[in-house]
């Protein structure tokens, strides 16, 4: 049985993906990814490639994901799910690719500045 596996990345997350054969089931930490991620939005947006795929039932997916918050996790399993799919079928590029999926979101969050409460924000002025 093929195993293919592909890393994510999204802020301060990390996704591992093992892609198999199978029915569409999928593992986030050794939970369902509903029970997972409690909002629906961060399902949708971590299934986008197999939407656009059509292969929502055609594999299942075993993810390790840890660093960051959910909105992290999603972006960096959205990524693992992305480049492990072009391992199992390199065809699948030119629906990925217009998309931006297989694209790394390199923002970070920028790094708090002495003098200042965060990276930008100042000390609240008082007039008297």
């Amino acid at each position: 049985m093929d195993k293919y596996y592909a890393t994510g990345r999204r802020k301060n997350s990390i996704a591992k993906v093992w892609l198999t054969k199978g029915e569409g089931q999928i593992q986030v930490n050794k939970r369902d990814i509903k029970e997972y991620f409690p909002r629906d939005s961060w399902v949708k947006n971590a299934t986008e490639a197999l939407d656009i795929t059509e292969t929502n039932n055609d594999f299942n997916f075993n993810i390790s994901v840890l660093g960051g918050g959910l909105t992290g996790q999603s972006g960096a399993i959205r990524l693992g799910i992305s480049r492990a799919l072009l391992l199992y079928n390199e065809s699948f590029r030119s629906k990925l690719k217009p998309k931006g999926l297989l694209t790394r979101d390199s923002r970070m969050v920028e790094s708090k500045k002495y003098g200042k409460r965060k990276a930008r924000r100042g000390q609240q002025f008082s007039k008297r």
